[in-house]
């Protein structure tokens, strides 16, 4: 427990709410934080808060998984990926927003937002413990929170200027209900030929359903009208190293051994990055 309360996440006190009662203005005392009636929650040693109450959601982001994904992200792979949704979101709202990343990870790309926006504030909700305690150090103005997507989210009504989703899942109804009206939500997501030259040789890598930008679309419509899509498409050479991690930090590591891998010739040395990235305005 934290003894202490991390200036990040005082920033955004006044935007959280108790998802227990969901009454207002959560305050710190003792290393938690209290609503008014009474409910607490933990602020762990690591810097995060764990509002996530009863049954935890599994989480496929174990320690090697967060781990292979620190180590590959840090080589700068998908670093214009993040500069997609950062640009997407800095041409949309002021430099003083309140940005809010849906299943952050370590935080990656919710600093890469923030580097954007020097007067913004940010707050990252995933399920992994792990990966909290990386999104907690992300960046100075970030914080993190254990919460899960599929839930109403433990913030008020339209306080977020920015909601951003990157390779996450997505609960179109809670985007709508914490944005401004003027808000942005940021949406990227692969296309078909996504680590194409990866999937070719690993038969156990998941797959991508061909449907899934008719599905995003009739899940985000009732909410949501597309406001710009840019497509975000490259080549990246590729270190043995860095292909076993982006293999590990992926779901695809849980049907697969690091025995799986031993051949060389599975693991291609350049893979194409394919993403689709869109801002989409609140209806």
């Amino acid at each position: 427990m934290l003894k202490s309360l991390p200036p990040a996440l005082e920033l955004f006190l006044d935007l959280l709410r108790c998802p227990t009662c969901r009454a207002r203005h959560l305050h710190p005392g003792r290393g938690a934080l209290r609503c008014p009636a009474g409910h607490t929650f933990d602020i762990a040693r690591h810097g995060y808060a764990g509002l996530l109450t009863g049954t935890r959601a599994t989480s496929g982001d174990d320690a090697a998984m967060v781990q292979a994904r620190h180590r590959f992200l840090s080589t700068g792979t998908y670093a214009p990926v993040r500069n997609a949704a950062a640009r997407l979101a800095a041409d949309a709202v002021s430099d003083q927003a309140a940005v809010v990343d849906v299943g952050c990870g370590t935080g990656y790309y919710l600093a890469g937002v923030l580097d954007q926006l020097p007067g913004a504030r940010g707050l990252g909700l995933d399920t992994s413990v792990r990966a909290l305690r990386s999104a907690a150090r992300a960046h100075d103005r970030a914080a993190a929170v254990a919460w899960d997507v599929f839930r109403p989210f433990p913030l008020a009504d339209a306080v977020a200027d920015v909601v951003l989703d990157v390779f996450a899942p997505r609960n179109p109804a809670e985007f709508h209900r914490v944005l401004r009206p003027t808000g942005r939500l940021i949406v990227v997501r692969p296309t078909g030929r996504h680590l194409a030259e990866l999937r070719g040789r690993l038969p156990a890598m998941v797959t991508i359903d061909p449907a899934k930008e008719q599905r995003l679309h009739r899940a985000l419509d009732p909410f949501f009208k597309a406001a710009v899509t840019e497509q975000v498409e490259y080549h990246a050479t590729l270190s043995r190293p860095d292909a076993l991690d982006l293999v590990a930090m992926t779901p695809s590591a849980r049907h697969m051994s690091r025995a799986d891998l031993n051949d060389d010739g599975l693991l291609p040395d350049q893979v194409t990055v394919s993403v689709l990235a869109t801002a989409y305005q609140p209806r």
